[in-house]
């Protein structure tokens, strides 16, 4: 991830930096973004936060993060990615209850009644949640007392931009430039 700070205080841009990281990687989200610009002007007060995902959040399918075979008496999945395994269990359980999912270990289950391609397929996060938690993540490293914030999102890109005065169009308008330079669309 490639943290680029704009701001006249270099103690604070070199915090913003390591603050912003720290966060994205306890989210484990920092796999997910390419590069990031922090705007900071403490004293208009603004601040521009704009990040370039690696590619837009999409669904996750049961095969995306695990291995799926046909066993003897159903399906036996391995858990590959550890963050989905909730989201795996959930659908499972609702799709085929509790009495159909065995889980051997925290990673390995088996199903019973259900094929290899139904339980590949099977969505089991939109993307959605993904975004969402990014975006709680920018405003967390935001200063205290930001109290009006305008999101903009196009594909890859999410810019936020906050103040704790009134939110003016120019603001706006500069984030909107920032958004375009990052990647993002112009018609946000």
């Amino acid at each position: 991830m490639d943290i680029q700070v704009i701001g006249k205080d270099e103690y604070g841009s070199e915090v913003y930096s390591k603050l912003f990281d720290e966060i994205m990687s306890d989210l484990n989200k920092a796999v997910m973004i390419d590069k990031v610009l922090l705007c900071l002007d403490p004293e208009r007060p603004l601040f521009i936060f704009s990040v370039v995902l690696r590619a837009a959040p999409a669904p996750k399918t049961v095969g995306d993060v695990s291995t799926v075979r046909t066993d003897v008496g159903g399906v036996h999945l391995t858990i590959t990615q550890e963050r989905y395994a909730p989201d795996i269990l959930r659908v499972l359980w609702a799709r085929y209850g509790r009495g159909a999912v065995y889980q051997q270990t925290r990673f390995d289950i088996d199903v019973r009644g259900a094929t290899e391609s139904e339980l590949s397929g099977m969505v089991i996060a939109t993307g959605e949640e993904d975004m969402r938690e990014i975006i709680g993540a920018i405003w967390r490293t935001m200063p205290e007392g930001i109290k009006n914030r305008k999101t903009l999102i196009s594909g890859n890109v999410i810019t936020v931009v906050a103040t704790e005065e009134i939110l003016l169009q120019e603001m706006i308008d500069e984030g909107k430039r920032i958004h375009t330079e990052m990647g993002g669309s112009a018609d946000v």
